[in-house]
């Protein structure tokens, strides 16, 4: 289906759609969020100790993110498929969706950036069909760390050779030499709590350092592809090219691959540092 925004997504590797979330369930997901931090819903690799007089905003400041929290969280599972979102993904994916991560940024004052990266570098699809949602749960503004893509920057179809580089907006000591793309290229995107940026998993983008004193930044990014696609995932390098992850939720459509079942193989754990911070923070 071509529409307006799939045009615009498919020129540009990426689009917003603003107030996609209500203020109510962004609140909704904040008390979420300092639930799981809290360990309320239950343990978690990474935990740290919490003293219960601790205020929400030290318990957050004491982490950068978890990873899959929608196997902790019934309401960050539904969000997987939230209406909005799936209207949107059925445009610039194709009928039928498929999800097979969720993190969860907090971010907080101080805490770095993500250096230039591509998702698709770190999650393979066979048919490039990789799409982010990135929710924004704060609002996110160039002083505690949005979102930068450089538009367009999918289409050439390359994944880029991470190499050295040490910057202090970012956490880790790798990225991606953008001088080809120059400066101005480079668009910071700002949005209101409650927006979400949709990305295509070849565009390249980063985020900086949060310099403000008091401003959490939390976003919740889901990751999304074509359910015709396999998903050759494989975190530990050690299964043969033609593996197929199967820890996915369906979104929207059917499942081509639906005789092959469901896995549980990824776990959640929480991030406090990120040495090896992996993508869309």
């Amino acid at each position: 289906m071509t529409t307006p925004q799939a045009d615009f997504y498919r020129q540009n590797g990426y689009l917003v759609a603003p107030d996609l979330f209500t203020a109510a369930e962004m609140q909704e997901l904040k008390v979420e969020t300092t639930r799981i931090f809290r360990g309320k819903r239950g343990p978690v690799e990474g935990l740290l100790e919490v003293a219960p007089q601790m205020t929400d905003a030290e318990v957050l400041r004491k982490y950068l993110a978890i990873h899959f929290p929608h196997k902790l969280s019934p309401m960050i599972e539904r969000s997987l498929s939230h209406p909005g979102i799936v209207e949107v993904l059925t445009h610039i994916i194709g009928p039928n969706v498929k999800c097979m991560q969720s993190m969860l940024f907090v971010k907080g004052p101080g805490k770095p950036g993500q250096s230039w990266h591509q998702d698709e570098y770190y999650i393979p699809t066979r048919d490039r069909s990789l799409g982010a949602a990135w929710i924004a749960i704060d609002d996110a503004t160039i002083e505690n760390g949005c979102l930068w893509i450089i538009p367009g920057s999918h289409q050439s179809g390359i994944i880029m050779r991470r190499i050295p580089g040490h910057n202090p907006e970012f956490a880790e000591a790798d990225t991606l030499n953008i001088s080809g793309y120059g400066e101005d290229r480079c668009v910071p995107v700002d949005v209101k709590a409650g927006s979400v940026v949709f990305f295509h998993g070849y565009v390249l983008h980063s985020s900086r350092r949060n310099k403000t004193a008091d401003c959490f930044r939390m976003a919740l990014v889901n990751h999304y592809m074509s359910a015709e696609s396999l998903l050759p995932w494989d975190q530990d390098g050690k299964l043969p090219p033609t593996h197929d992850l199967r820890d996915v939720v369906m979104v929207a459509g059917t499942d081509p691959y639906a005789w092959k079942g469901i896995v549980n193989a990824n776990r959640p754990y929480l991030r406090a540092e990120a040495p090896d911070a992996r993508i869309d923070g």
